[in-house]
């Protein structure tokens, strides 16, 4: 029991980590890429709106996000279960994942940028983070 208690609360504090490298990304990405003149993205329905007055550039942050933000999460979880468990970044993985997907039907993005997003930012970067940690030797 305490070991499951000890996963969940990594994959807990790394959903927070990872959202929170996400949100400076995209917050950052914001400031470095202004939206097109005349656009408001501060809604959901501004920002779907303004989807297709976007540029490729405009989605370099919104990948940078999903990716490192992945990663951060699972090299969190699996730096605070200290054990050689896969599981706490494959659910970190999994679940930023399900969001990436959920945004592909919110979201008109262009279908080039939903299919590199899915497949490249997730599990990829869940596997990295896993791997790192484990590699480094900080997993306790």
């Amino acid at each position: 029991m305490r070991a499951f208690l000890k996963g969940l609360l990594a994959v807990v504090v790394g959903l927070v980590v990872g959202s929170a490298v996400n949100m400076g990304l995209i917050l950052l990405g914001g400031q470095l890429v202004p939206p097109p003149a005349g656009t408001d993205t501060s809604t959901t329905e501004g920002l779907q709106a303004a989807m297709p007055l976007f540029g490729p550039a405009h989605f370099i942050f919104p990948f940078l996000a999903h990716a490192l933000g992945t990663l951060a999460g699972a090299y969190v979880a699996t730096w605070m279960v200290g054990r050689v468990s896969r599981l706490p970044a494959s659910v970190i993985g999994v679940l930023f994942l399900a969001g990436g997907v959920a945004s592909c039907f919110m979201l008109p993005a262009p279908r080039w940028f939903e299919v590199m997003d899915v497949l490249l930012a997730y599990p990829p970067f869940a596997w990295l983070g896993y791997a790192l940690a484990r590699k480094r030797g900080t997993a306790r």
